[in-house]
């Protein structure tokens, strides 16, 4: 992949997921707030093993709570690997594109982990539309991150090439 074309795609990849996770975290917030909420009415009436569950949330089943502090902490981590990513991406060089790189994968993993308790979600199924969408949105992320991944590490890849064919120091 030339440089040109790495950069581009980085960064119109890392501003797309900045949009995204901006959204995943709006609505996994609301749903977090959701649950402190109403959480004491619907909880109390529940037999004893599920009313002193850690994470019940009053919606959906009992993977919410996990899917929905899951996509909060991806959500979170994905605004500030998207935003220093950007910045990372407009240096371009060995150092930036590393640290970018690092961050990035770290990012995807944990939106893989909110993935997951995603797919467990709509297996087990009973959830209303805010949180089928906070689970289309994980899913979706969670290909746009694996793109914009490799993305900058063909970028990283490349400029360190450059600079060895060049005679430069890496």
């Amino acid at each position: 992949m030339a440089s040109g074309a790495a950069k581009s795609a980085a960064f119109f990849l890392l501003i797309l997921n900045l949009v995204l996770y901006i959204i995943v975290t709006a609505i996994a917030a609301w749903a977090v707030n959701h649950g402190v909420k109403n959480s004491h009415d619907t909880a109390s009436v529940l037999s004893i093993p599920a009313r002193i569950f850690p994470i019940y949330f009053p919606m959906g089943n009992m993977a919410t709570g996990f899917f929905v502090i899951f996509s909060l902490l991806a959500g979170v981590v994905g605004i500030a690997t998207s935003i220093t990513g950007i910045t990372n991406t407009i240096q371009w060089n060995t150092s930036h594109l590393y640290s970018a790189a690092a961050s990035s994968l770290i990012t995807w993993s944990l939106t893989l982990l909110a993935m997951g308790f995603a797919c467990k979600e709509i297996h087990l199924g009973w959830t209303d539309s805010k949180l089928r969408t906070l689970e289309v949105m994980i899913i979706i992320l969670s290909g746009t991150q694996l793109v914009c991944t490799g993305a900058i590490h063909a970028g990283a890849e490349d400029v360190v090439a450059r600079q060895r064919t060049s005679g430069g120091r890496v």
